[in-house]
């Protein structure tokens, strides 16, 4: 899964359970889109991660049929300036996801109606969500105790008094996370528990409950967030459509040389490519300008 906020979503209404039909790609491509398909909301879309999950496919097979499936309209790479109620701001990446190939002007429009859409129901204040007490402690190693377990446990360090056995910890887990979902500091429950105690604590356990339950703070309300602008970009350089062109999703400095407009294949040309701007020097031009140097013909038949 991508960090909360990043990673796939659906591009459009189809229904989760709609049987994908990708005749129109090469084996190899539609095996990758179905397995894209497959992964949930929210899965992180890069081309190392899919590798690593694929049973078949490495790494340069995935990132070719990448970017085959956004030449076909399946997929876009789109960043979102996200703005919440407090004026701070992150700009997120998502991967949009369509089982059926839409066209660059369906995309465009996309992009374009993502501007000033209300994004509150999947981001908090900072564009962290706050995960569910259940959400948090499936989350962790089934060895390792979690934050809640861990406040509790502490407890006797702050005051002998409170010193809760590991059965009243896990009794009491659930209620401490809570707290924590409702964006309660560990100090925050501590001070709770151990403030203002009495000289004698017979029942350190049921105390805690009582002032759980009794002082537990408010459910923390969402921040309003916003996309307050959206631009497409290449999904290997990331550049956005703002700054190069993006055909069919991808700039032309990402497409294989033989797929850009206007490139000629070298067995085409009437005399070998010149050295470009890169330095790269054409080996067959250097070479017949040595033999030409030494007096030596420079081809066979009398030809360069």
């Amino acid at each position: 899964m991508a960090k909360s906020g990043y990673g796939k979503r659906l591009a459009g209404d189809e229904e989760p359970d709609t049987e994908p039909d990708f005749a129109h790609l090469t084996p190899r491509d539609a095996e990758i889109a179905t397995f894209i398909d497959h992964l949930p909301d929210g899965a992180a879309m890069g081309h190392k991660a899919i590798a690593a999950a694929h049973p078949r496919y490495g790494q340069q097979a995935v990132r070719t049929s990448l970017r085959r499936l956004t030449e076909a309209g399946h997929l876009r790479w789109v960043k979102e300036h996200i703005t919440v109620e407090d004026n701070s701001m992150r700009w997120v990446t998502r991967t949009y996801w369509s089982r059926e190939p839409k066209s660059p002007e369906w995309w465009a429009e996309f992009v374009r109606e993502r501007h000033g859409r209300d994004v509150t129901d999947a981001y908090q204040s900072g564009l962290a969500r706050v995960a569910e007490p259940e959400e948090a402690k499936a989350a962790l190693p089934a060895d390792e105790p979690s934050a809640a377990h861990r406040t509790l446990a502490r407890l006797r360090t702050a005051d002998r008094r409170m010193a809760l056995s590991e059965g009243e910890c896990r009794q009491l887990e659930p209620r401490v996370a809570e707290w924590l979902a409702r964006g309660a500091t560990p100090q925050d429950i501590t001070r709770a528990l151990t403030d203002a105690l009495p000289p004698t604590v017979t029942n350190p356990g049921g105390l805690a409950r009582n002032r759980l339950e009794n002082k537990m703070p408010p459910k923390r309300q969402a921040a309003p967030a916003r996309v307050t602008r959206a631009v497409m970009i290449c999904p290997f350089c990331e550049e956005p459509d703002t700054s190069v062109e993006l055909v069919n999703g991808i700039c032309t400095e990402c497409c294989p040389p033989e797929e850009r407009t206007g490139y000629v294949p070298d067995t085409f040309l009437a005399r070998p490519r010149p050295a470009g701007d890169d330095g790269v020097v054409d080996v067959t031009a250097r070479v017949a300008e040595l033999r030409r140097a030494a007096g030596l013909p420079t081809g066979q038949g009398g030809g360069v």
